[in-house]
């Protein structure tokens, strides 16, 4: 016979390792807010990181311009050195004075640039300062050109070309690093650049016609020099028309319409009229004087559009820092908007539950018990019972309370809270149930006992009366066998009272008890008593009200150690005296009892086990199939009567193996002297 197998095949379940802080309300509350306010604060950040380059760029650009007015003032200074000397070597002496009064002002204007360079290196971009560096190289060799001047050996077109190479590396430095963010402030720096680049021009027209009119003609080639300069001048100027605001080309044009710009333009117009070699008779120091009003003219100009730069690159910059601080603010609310809600919720949640948790807490461990135990005592139906406020997580001991904060809360807790209430409701009605079997058990056992002890009693005197009457020996020792059978069962009878938690037997003897026939009283009521031994039983007196109850006691113990001793292994009574006290001691040599057991029956004999009805009965004998209830019971029994006589009861192995049970006998039950009466009818 074949047939079809299904098999399925069970993937591994993959498990993310949890968050941290995942397994509390508060830890979930806080990763939950964590995402979007992460990505409201990455989104602020963008805007941080925006304004902080705009803010960065402004501030470099209001250095760079600072530096740039430095270097236009080196290329004014450069610009009048080359110009005058120009004109020394075309051959008027009247400026060598001012040559070396001039060359003074350019190292100085060179020194003054340096030291802004070293200033502002961190505020500048990097290629800005190379270049600037780099600019000044050709300026290295200004004491050379200085040099060859002195002593008449410099070439005019040759030196203005040197100086002219300086200016230009310098213009031409300005560009480098130039801002490319607000294009206002972009526009006006290539406005500036534009300006110094036309300012150049004229200056350079300036110093090479210096020349050309102190030496009253033009040489070979300079005519077309004269003409590419002011070529250079009229497209610079127009580039900065294109870029200058309105306010800075009017100053522009103010600038060329002063006295001194219209004679230049008179000089220059005689000058066009030598391009064929004519002589021309423009005085130099005239043409200088007027051409350098207005390079300083244009040189204001460029400090106008430098400061006009410089105020828009701080307003940039006070602007980008305001929306710095304002992002920064946003962010940081952000944050703090996203923690009170993340706080407030989660004690929305944490506070109601952990009331909770305390009122269920303060119900399991102290109200409910408290209910469960005066319904126990006093029964469901009592008015004292019937009375008792309703005791819920919404109510306190003493009547309704004040609403709890669960029942102010979501409407998830609240039903929480109604559960809980409920599950409390249903747990006191248990207990109520409880109450009640056990009240009916008690009390069938009880009415049990009593029945099986009203008719033993019969039963033991009318054996009494056979066993007075039998004269056959075999007969009456199966009488004095069925007495000693109807005994036993008197004793369980007495055991149910004593579970039922009814009063003591009505046996009781007058004055006292020796304790050696208490002993022996105990050990007739067991089965196997012909394996009992009392080796050494020191004498003493028990008073009459307890000896039914110590003999029941000593009775039980007895028999649990005969039925774990071995069949033929026989069990030893002591009793001796311990001060004011009288101890015995129940000794087997059996199979003993573990630790945990132990521990568990001297819990029973202190009285601290508990009550039989929610305990087990039925415990296995070793070596057998069977179980027994009797043991366990017995140890009920025997705690609630030592509770009764105010004994200790206590069990503990037996050197080598078995288990040892000792009793000791409050002073209040014993005699104190070494002898005793022997009530009648014991046993």
């Amino acid at each position: 016979m074949t047939g079809n197998v299904k098999t399925t095949l069970r993937l591994p379940t993959l498990r993310l390792p949890a968050l941290p802080g995942w397994h509390s309300i508060r830890g979930r509350m806080a990763i939950v807010l964590a995402v979007p306010t992460c990505l409201l604060l990455a989104l602020t950040g963008l805007g941080v990181a925006d304004r902080a380059a705009d803010w960065s760029a402004a501030r470099a650009t209001e250095a760079h311009v600072g530096v740039l007015l430095r270097v236009q003032d080196l290329v004014r200074e450069v610009q009048r050195e080359r110009g005058l000397t120009n004109g020394l070597l075309g051959g008027a002496e009247g400026y060598r004075d001012d040559v070396r009064r001039q060359r003074g002002r350019t190292d100085d204007a060179r020194s003054a640039l340096r030291a802004a360079l070293s200033e502002e290196s961190g505020d500048l971009p990097g290629a800005s300062t190379s270049a600037l560096r780099d600019a000044q190289l050709p300026l290295a060799d200004l004491a050379t050109l200085r040099a060859d001047v002195d002593s008449g050996t410099a070439d005019r077109t040759a030196t203005l070309t040197s100086y002219t190479k300086a200016v230009t590396a310098l213009i031409d430095a300005e560009s480098a690093g130039a801002s490319q963010g607000d294009r206002r402030i972009g526009d006006g720096v290539q406005a500036l650049q534009a300006l110094a680049r036309a300012t150049e021009a004229v200056a350079l027209e300036r110093g090479s016609l210096n020349g050309v009119f102190a030496a009253k003609r033009f040489r070979s080639g300079e005519y077309l020099d004269f003409t590419e300069i002011r070529a250079t001048r009229v497209a610079g100027l127009g580039q900065f028309r294109q870029l200058a605001t309105h306010t800075q080309e009017s100053a522009l044009d103010t600038a060329f319409k002063s006295t001194a710009a219209r004679r230049v333009t008179s000089y220059e117009r005689q000058a066009e009229s030598g391009a064929d070699g004519s002589a021309l008779a423009v005085p130099p120091s005239r043409w200088w004087a007027d051409m350098t009003t207005l390079v300083d003219d244009l040189h204001g100009v460029q400090k106008r559009v430098g400061a006009d730069v410089r105020t828009r690159a701080a307003e940039t910059g006070d602007a980008a820092t305001r929306q710095l601080v304002g992002f920064l603010g946003l962010g940081a609310l952000i944050v703090a908007v996203a923690a009170a809600l993340a706080v407030i919720s989660a004690r929305s949640i944490t506070r109601p539950l952990g009331a909770l948790a305390d009122e269920a807490d303060a119900v399991a461990g102290t109200r409910l018990p408290v209910a469960v135990k005066r319904i126990q005592e006093n029964g469901p139906d009592t008015p004292e019972t019937s009375d008792m406020p309703d005791i819920s997580i919404a109510t306190g001991p003493a009547g309704p309370a004040k609403p709890r904060a669960a029942d102010r809360s979501a409407r998830e807790i609240t039903r929480l809270a109604a559960a809980l209430r409920n599950v409390e409701r249903t747990a006191v009605g248990l207990a109520a149930e409880q109450a009640v079997l056990r009240r009916n058990s008690t009390e069938s056992l009880a009415g049990l006992g009593r029945r099986n002890q009203a008719l033993l009693g019969r039963q033991l005197g009318l054996i009494t009366t056979l066993e007075s009457q039998e004269l056959d020996p075999d007969a009456l020792a199966e009488l004095f066998e069925l007495d000693h059978l109807a005994t036993r069962m008197r004793r369980n009878a007495e055991s149910l009272l004593v579970l039922a938690g009814e009063e003591s037997p009505a046996r009781s003897w007058p004055g006292t008890v020796a304790v050696a026939d208490v002993v022996r009283s105990a050990v007739s009521e067991v089965e196997q008593y012909r394996r009992v031994a009392a080796v050494d039983v020191e004498q003493c007196g028990v008073r009459g009200h307890a000896v039914a109850e110590l003999s029941h006691m000593l009775a039980e113990l007895v028999e649990n150690a005969l039925m774990f001793s071995p069949p033929r292994q026989p069990v030893e009574i002591y009793g001796w005296r311990d001060g004011a006290e009288y101890c015995l001691a129940v000794v087997d040599q059996g199979i003993g009892m573990t630790e945990e057991r132990m521990t568990q029956v001297n819990a029973l004999l202190s009285g601290n086990g508990g009550s039989f009805l929610a305990a087990p009965t039925l415990r296995r004998v070793p070596g057998s199939a069977r179980t027994q209830g009797m043991p366990t019971l017995g140890h009920h029994v025997v705690g609630a009567l030592a509770a009764r006589l105010g004994a200790q009861v206590e069990l503990r192995p037996t050197r080598g193996a078995g288990v040892t049970a000792y009793i000791a006998l409050p002073t209040a039950l014993v005699e104190q002297s070494s002898t005793a009466t022997v009530g009648e009818g014991v046993g």
